[in-house]
């Protein structure tokens, strides 16, 4: 990611501020910047979601296609994670720059949903050992504007939570050979259980204090943080480092204290924007990835 480079004075300015719990913009140190959140904005998909939060912008597609479960988990589906950093998002993008962005995102996303719980496999599950749906997950970075882990786990719920999958029959014939069939009816379809699924919230140490929801010139500041994710009821079920600073025992116990209670809101924020869209249903107008 691009990285703001600041003056001694501007460092000084943002750290005292901080310490105050008065950010340059306003916010206190335990709030979010306003988001912005559509879902239904890529048609040929089976679920997505658009969310600006700042000046960080992203898009995220679900395509949901039949395929074999693994040999592991024989009665489960699973979910495969891509990242795409695009080239205007910041120049440092530009030729192999994004990759390893993308990379370092992708294995957070598998990290954040290990979890048995976050979303129900089995549900995806058509017939065991031989189908089995897998949800493709593709998240794109269209402009990069801080507090980018946070923006794409949002995005990546309200996605699963438009997400919507064909039902299927299975159908076998006296020889025993197995045919699926799938309803065509597009309200004919499965809805995933998005109530455990985690979102991140990245806490950044300025000075002894700490942020949510940092700017790029914030994170400038900050030489360490943590990045944790939590489920709508507070519980915490992935936690890792970022930064090249250290942090104290006690940092990162009121860190993660004020991680819980922020992801709580978070998700109860989220919903009541899920549920307001969802009660529009197809009257709404939409702004589109364009838009």
């Amino acid at each position: 990611m691009a990285a703001v480079v600041l003056s001694e004075p501007e460092k000084l300015y943002i750290v005292h501020g901080v310490q105050e719990d008065l950010r340059v913009d306003g916010r206190g140190c335990e709030d979010y910047r306003c988001a912005e959140v559509e879902t239904d904005v890529v048609s040929n998909t089976s679920g997505s979601a658009r969310v600006k939060l700042g000046h960080t912008d992203i898009l995220v597609g679900v395509k949901a296609e039949m395929g074999t479960p693994k040999l592991e988990k024989p009665d489960e589906g699973y979910l495969e994670f891509f990242v795409d950093c695009s080239a205007n998002a910041t120049p440092e993008f530009e030729g192999r720059g994004g990759e390893e962005l993308g990379a370092e995102i992708a294995s957070t996303l598998y990290r954040v949903f290990s979890s048995e719980s976050s979303v129900d496999l089995k549900s995806l599950c058509i017939n065991p050992r031989e189908h089995c749906w897998v949800l493709y997950v593709d998240v794109l970075l269209l402009e990069c504007g801080g507090n980018l882990f946070d923006a794409i786990s949002i995005a990546v719920k309200a996605a699963l939570f438009n997400t919507r999958i064909p039902k299927v029959r299975v159908l076998e014939d006296e020889e025993g050979s197995k045919e699926i069939e799938l309803s065509d009816d597009p309200y004919d379809c499965i809805r995933l259980n998005v109530d455990d699924v985690p979102c991140i919230v990245t806490l950044s140490k300025i000075g002894y204090r700490h942020v949510v929801d940092a700017t790029p010139q914030e994170e400038a500041c900050s030489l360490a943080g943590l990045l944790i994710s939590v489920t709508s009821k507070g519980t915490l079920t992935s936690m890792k480092k970022v930064g090249k600073g250290s942090l104290d025992p006690e940092s990162i116990f009121e860190m993660m204290e004020t991680g819980k209670r922020v992801g709580k809101s978070l998700h109860i924020a989220l919903q009541k924007i899920l549920d307001e869209e969802e009660c529009l249903g197809t009257s709404r107008q939409k702004v589109g990835f364009l838009g």
